[in-house]
C-alpha cells in the first residue's frame, strides 16, 4: 500500500473523488497541440486549477526522478537495414520473390500505445510511493513556479487576482474597477527594498495582460507586493506613484 498522500480529491481508498484528469494529464505531460494550450490558458485564468496542476506535478515528481531518461536504442536504423536487403534468390532464378512486409512497426506502436495509457491510469488513480529516496534527475528541467496575488482593495471592492507566467514574462490581471474613468489604476511591484516599480496601466473594462521588461521580470518573486495606485490618464508623469494607494497583495507560489 502506497505511503505517499494522495493529493486533494482523491479518496483514502485511492480512488478519485471527482478527478480532473485535465490537471494531471497537464503534469504527466501528455497533453499536445491546442489540447495544451487550452490547459495551459485556464492555468492562467483559474488559480484553483493552476494549483490543482501543481499538487499533480509535485505527487508526479518521485516517479520522475526515479526513472531517468534514457537513450532508446537505434531500432530505426536495425529496421531501415534490414528493409533494404534484397532476399536471397537462386543465381537461376530470373523472378524475384517479393519482400516480405515489417511486423516490426505496428508491434512497437501498439506496446508504446498500451504502455502510455496503462501509466496513466495508475498514476491517476493510484499513486505509488518511490521505493528509494527521491534523486535530482540532470535530463528534466526544472519546471517555473506560477506566482499569483489577490490585490485586495483598500476599502470596499472585488480582490483582483494577479497570475505572472514567468516563462513568457507576462502578468494577468482579472477586471479591476478600482479608480473613476478621469484617473487610470497603476501597477506597482515593490520588491524587498521598498522602491516601487511600474508595470503598466490596468484596462478599464475587462482583464489586463502586461508583457514586463526584463529589469522588472527580476522583482517578481515571492514576497513582493504588488499595489495599485491612482494616477493621472496615461499613468504616472514621474516614474513614481503621485496618487493614493487603493489595493495590495502579495505575490505567493502555488
Amino acid at each position: 500500500m502506497s505511503d505517499l498522500p494522495p493529493p486533494e480529491g482523491v479518496g483514502p481508498d485511492g480512488l478519485d473523488e471527482a478527478p480532473d484528469m485535465t490537471a494531471a494529464e497537464l503534469a504527466l505531460g501528455v497533453l499536445d497541440g491546442e489540447e495544451r494550450a487550452v490547459a495551459l490558458r485556464r492555468v492562467l485564468a483559474d488559480p484553483d486549477f493552476a494549483r490543482e496542476v501543481e499538487r499533480w506535478r509535485g505527487h508526479l515528481a518521485p516517479w520522475f526522478d526515479q526513472w531517468p531518461a534514457i537513450k532508446a536504442p537505434d531500432i530505426l536504423a536495425r529496421i531501415e537495414r534490414s528493409l533494404d536487403q534484397a532476399p536471397a534468390a537462386p543465381v537461376a532464378s530470373l523472378i524475384a520473390k517479393p519482400r516480405p512486409r515489417s511486423a516490426i512497426w505496428p508491434g512497437v506502436a501498439a506496446l508504446s500505445s498500451i504502455a502510455a495509457a496503462a501509466l496513466l491510469i495508475v498514476l491517476v488513480t493510484r499513486p505509488l510511493a518511490p521505493l528509494s529516496p527521491p534523486q535530482p534527475a540532470p535530463s528534466v528541467a526544472p519546471l517555473a513556479p506560477t506566482l499569483v496575488a489577490s490585490i485586495t482593495p483598500e476599502g470596499k471592492g472585488t480582490p483582483v487576482t494577479a497570475v505572472y507566467d514567468k516563462t513568457a514574462g507576462t502578468i494577468r490581471l482579472t477586471e479591476a474597477s478600482l479608480t473613476s474613468a478621469d484617473h487610470s489604476a497603476e501597477l506597482w511591484v515593490i520588491p524587498a527594498d521598498g522602491t516601487p516599480h511600474s508595470l503598466g496601466v490596468l484596462r478599464t473594462r475587462g482583464a489586463t495582460a502586461l508583457t514586463l521588461r526584463p529589469e522588472n521580470r527580476q522583482r517578481i518573486a515571492a514576497g513582493a507586493v504588488l499595489a495599485v495606485t491612482v494616477e493621472p490618464v496615461g499613468g504616472s508623469p514621474t516614474g513614481l506613484p503621485t496618487g493614493p494607494v487603493v489595493a495590495k497583495g502579495i505575490l505567493s507560489r502555488v
